[in-house]
C-alpha cells in the first residue's frame, strides 16, 4: 500500500522532472570538472606516460568504485595499472607495490582515514601521488605531486547526500587521463582488440581470419572445369556459401562463380552452357582481401560494393578461406552507412561492377591480377587498378 500511495502521489510528469534533474545536476557537475583541468593534469599525464611500473588506483567507498573503473579503462587503452583497496592495503597488499609506480588517489574530502593512513607508505618508497580531491589544501591534497582539485559540488537529488555529482566528476576525470594518455601514445584499434579478444566487441576489432569460414568449409574447383562439373564436384554438407572460389594449376585464384551467377545463365535458357568451361562465364579478377585485413574494413567493403561473398587470400592469391556477409553483417549493422575512412579511395565505377556481385555481376574475362585489398593504407593504390 505505501508503495501504490507513493506512486499516486506523485505523478508521472513528477518523476521525470525529478530524474532530469539529477542527470542534469550531474551533467553540469562534470562540464564543472573539465573547467577545473589545467596544469596540475598535464604533470599528472607527464608522470604516468614516463613511469616505468605500473599505474595503482586507490580509493574507499564508492570513490573506490570509480577507482575500479579508472583503472580498468587505463589497462584496456594501454596503460598498466590495478586497483589497490586501502583497507586490503594494510593486510599485506602493500606489496603490490614497487618503486617506479604512481599512485591515483581518490578522496572527494581529501581527509579519508583508509585514504590518509596509506600516505606515508607512498612518501616511503617514492611513489608520486596524484590526486582527484575536491581540495588541494587537504591532506591527501599537500601529499600529491599533482592535485586535480574539483571544487565544491552539490550532490544531485532531494537530500543531496548520496555521492553522485561528485563520484561522476572523479570518473570523468580518470576517462580524460586514460585516454589522453592513449591518444598521446598512438593507441590503435588494432591495440585496443588485443585487450578486448571475448564477446561483440572483440570479434568486431578482429581480423578477416577470425570470422572466416575455412577452406574445408568453401567450394572450391579449378577454372577448367565445367558448369555442371563444379556444380556436382562441390557439395558440402550443412549450409553452403553462395560462391565457388575457382583455381589454376597452381592453386591460385582466378575467378568467383556465384549462385546469382548460375540463377542468370538459367533465366535467360541457356542450360547449353553448363557444359562449357566455367573460366568462360565466371568473373575474374573478383575482389578479395589479405588475410590479417581488419575485420571492419571487410565488412564495409562487403556493404559498399553490394556483395556477399568475399575471398580471403595470401599474399601468393592463395584462398585463405571465405567471408560471408551472412556471417559478419550482425556485428555491423551500421556498416552501410559507415565512413569511408574504413574503405578504399573511390573506384572507377566499371571496375566496381566486377567484382563478385550478387546484384550486379559481370562475365567479362580479362587477365588482369584479382584486387587485392591490402593491409595498410599505403599500398591501397593496388586495388584501384583501371581495367
Amino acid at each position: 500500500m505505501g508503495t501504490d500511495a507513493a506512486l499516486s502521489k506523485h505523478s508521472e510528469f513528477e518523476q521525470l522532472r525529478f530524474a532530469r534533474e539529477v542527470v542534469s545536476t550531474i551533467g553540469r557537475a562534470v562540464i564543472q570538472a573539465a573547467s577545473c583541468l589545467g596544469p596540475s593534469f598535464c604533470k599528472a599525464i607527464a608522470l604516468i606516460y614516463s613511469c616505468p611500473g605500473s599505474v595503482i588506483v586507490t580509493g574507499i567507498g564508492k570513490a573506490g568504485l570509480i577507482g575500479q573503473k579508472i583503472s580498468a579503462t587505463l589497462a584496456s587503452t594501454g596503460t598498466p595499472s590495478h586497483f589497490l583497496h586501502p583497507a586490503e592495503a594494510v593486510h599485506g597488499d602493500l606489496g603490490r607495490i614497487r618503486q617506479g609506480d604512481v599512485a591515483i588517489v581518490l578522496s572527494w574530502s581529501g581527509e579519508t582515514e583508509e585514504i590518509v593512513r596509506l600516505l606515508p607508505f607512498f612518501r616511503e618508497i617514492d611513489v608520486p601521488i596524484i590526486a582527484i580531491t575536491s581540495r588541494a589544501e587537504s591532506r591527501l591534497g599537500r601529499a600529491a605531486a599533482a592535485v586535480i582539485a574539483l571544487g565544491s559540488m552539490c550532490e544531485a537529488g532531494h537530500l543531496q547526500l548520496a555521492p553522485t555529482t561528485t563520484t561522476a566528476a572523479m570518473l570523468a576525470v580518470g576517462d580524460a587521463i586514460a585516454l589522453t594518455l592513449s591518444y598521446l601514445r598512438g593507441f590503435r584499434p588494432e591495440d585496443f582488440a588485443r585487450f578486448h579478444p571475448g564477446g561483440s566487441l572483440g570479434r568486431k576489432l578482429g581480423k578477416v581470419e577470425d570470422q572466416m569460414r575455412p577452406l574445408s568449409q568453401c567450394r572450391l574447383a579449378s577454372e577448367r572445369h565445367t558448369i555442371r562439373q563444379i556444380i556436382v564436384e562441390t557439395r558440402l554438407p550443412g549450409r553452403r556459401t553462395g560462391a565457388i572460389m575457382l583455381l589454376n594449376d597452381n592453386g591460385r585464384l582466378t575467378g568467383i562463380f556465384t549462385d546469382s551467377d548460375l540463377a542468370k545463365l538459367l533465366e535467360s535458357r541457356r542450360e547449353s552452357v553448363l557444359d562449357e568451361p566455367v573460366s568462360e562465364h565466371m568473373t575474374r579478377s573478383p575482389i578479395t582481401v589479405l588475410v590479417g585485413t581488419p575485420l571492419r574494413e571487410a565488412v564495409v567493403l562487403l556493404a559498399q560494393k553490394k556483395i556477399s561473398e568475399l575471398p580471403v587470400v595470401d599474399e601468393e592469391n592463395r584462398p585463405c578461406g571465405l567471408l560471408d556477409i551472412t556471417d559478419v553483417i550482425g556485428l555491423f549493422p551500421e556498416a552501410s552507412a559507415v565512413d569511408a575512412e574504413f574503405v578504399l579511395d573511390d573506384e572507377p565505377a566499371e571496375h566496381a561492377r566486377r567484382g563478385n556481385s550478387s546484384t550486379e555481376s559481370t562475365n567479362r574475362t580479362t587477365d588482369a591480377p584479382p584486387t587485392i585489398i591490402p593491409l595498410d593504407r599505403s599500398k591501397r593504390s593496388r586495388a584501384n587498378q583501371a581495367d
